[in-house]
């Protein structure tokens, strides 16, 4: 009996034949995209470092202006960061030979620490880097008291 599926019908025959021309492609079913088609979600690279001042977030927005980006904050302390990267036009005479730039939405959440100040978020864009700076607030050390124990 062959073991693998044949690409002429899925026919199974009853006697096992080495040299038999069913061949199995693991990728049959699934679609590529073309080069007009563009991706619904690109996964855009965020870096976040914490200094003794600031909470910075940096992210690689190569090809995109300020004003296709939104920087958000949401009152639980979430830091939105959205925009889009449209496709390039593509000419009908154009041969494309590899697509490789994702294009489409995207979209990336952190949840802020207590110690973030909220109220003087800055962002800025440059060389296509989008950088993101959160003073943080100077966390007040509660007071110890050591109670003696009597008794």
């Amino acid at each position: 009996m062959s073991l693998i599926p044949s690409i002429l019908g899925n026919r199974r025959s009853s006697v096992f034949d080495p040299f038999s021309l069913d061949v199995w492609d693991p990728l049959k079913d699934i679609s590529f995209p073309s080069a007009g088609e563009t991706s619904s979600f690109v996964n855009t690279r965020v870096d976040w470092k914490e200094t003794p001042e600031a909470h910075v977030f940096k992210a690689d927005l190569p090809g995109i202006k300020k004003e296709e980006v939104k920087v958000e904050v949401e009152d639980d302390r979430v830091l939105h960061i959205r925009g889009e990267r449209n496709v390039e036009k593509e000419d009908k005479n154009d041969t494309w030979h590899r697509v490789e730039r994702s294009s489409g939405q995207f979209m990336r959440r952190f949840r802020l620490p207590e110690n973030a100040k909220m109220d003087q978020i800055k962002a800025a864009m440059e060389n296509g880097v989008l950088t993101i700076t959160i003073p943080k607030e100077e966390v007040k050390k509660s007071d110890v008291k050591s109670i003696e124990i009597s008794g």
